[in-house]
């Protein structure tokens, strides 16, 4: 039996417009990142079309250290349902790049029923990771400047939850504590590193139903109270205009390929 990268490897791509061209998506609308992978936006999904068609919701509990398999069953589902003659398009979360290089390995499926091209998509994709991660970060580094600003006054922080965020497994980073080297380092502080899927801008974005949705709610994440009792919110800080240039990272869906030249 082949192994997933040379079944991968073998196959012959089509250029992402033209498998988007088969769905109806205008060519102009296509927004390529590279020439088999691309964004579309989100103004073109039609909610009235939706209605009309069937939605398969394929997921599972109990996983294990490989995977459970949902990503495999769903890209085979689809190529069934193409096979049979019906015009189905299956739709996948982007792959976490962590987990890629443990035990479960990447996220794109396997075998015969696998999305493509497999490891750009493992790997880096079109950045929205990378996006969210900066928008989390930046909020970090702009609470930590609060904190070290308010640290003598009645708007000082008692106590923070929110953690910082990199894109990767690694067990040492979970629990730090930052603002070492003396007073101009910042102010000693408990915190640690989460993975990127788990940063609430993350479920922010994945619950936007547009980029003014987006903007709104990315005001709305607060920190723990002041020693006032109130909350320290991203507008306070002016954290909505400081994130603009990642928000338009985000907004539009992404495709790819599947094995049989079906999105």
């Amino acid at each position: 039996m082949k192994s997933d990268i040379e079944i991968a490897r073998e196959v012959s791509l089509r250029k992402i417009k033209e498998i988007a061209t088969g769905l109806g998506i205008p060519r102009e609308e296509v927004q390529n990142y590279g020439r088999y992978i691309a964004k579309i936006p989100i103004h073109l999904i039609d909610e009235e079309k939706i209605r009309q068609h069937n939605l398969i919701l394929v997921t599972a509990i109990t996983p294990t250290k490989a995977g459970i398999g949902k990503t495999t069953v769903s890209i085979g589902l689809a190529l069934g349902l193409n096979k049979i003659g019906k015009k189905a398009v299956v739709a996948l979360r982007e792959p976490s790049l962590g987990p890629c290089f443990g035990m479960k390995g990447g996220a794109a499926g396997g075998g015969y029923s696998q999305v493509l091209p497999m490891e750009n998509i493992n790997l880096h994709f079109t950045g929205d990771f990378h996006a969210v991660t900066s928008a989390h970060n930046m909020i970090t580094a702009l609470l930590d400047n609060y904190i070290y600003q308010t640290r003598n006054t009645c708007e000082g922080l008692k106590e923070i939850k929110w953690k910082r965020v990199l894109d990767v497994n690694d067990r040492s980073l979970r629990n730090i504590v930052s603002g070492l080297g003396g007073s101009a380092n910042g102010v000693p502080t408990e915190t640690g590193f989460d993975i990127t899927p788990a940063s609430e801008i993350m479920a922010i974005l994945c619950l936007a139903t547009d980029i003014e949705d987006l903007k709104r709610h990315m005001s709305a994440p607060s920190w723990s109270p002041e020693r006032s009792c109130s909350r320290v919110r991203c507008w306070r800080m002016g954290l909505r205009v400081r994130m603009r240039p990642c928000f338009r990272l985000f907004a539009p869906g992404w495709a790819g390929e599947r094995l049989s030249a079906i999105p």
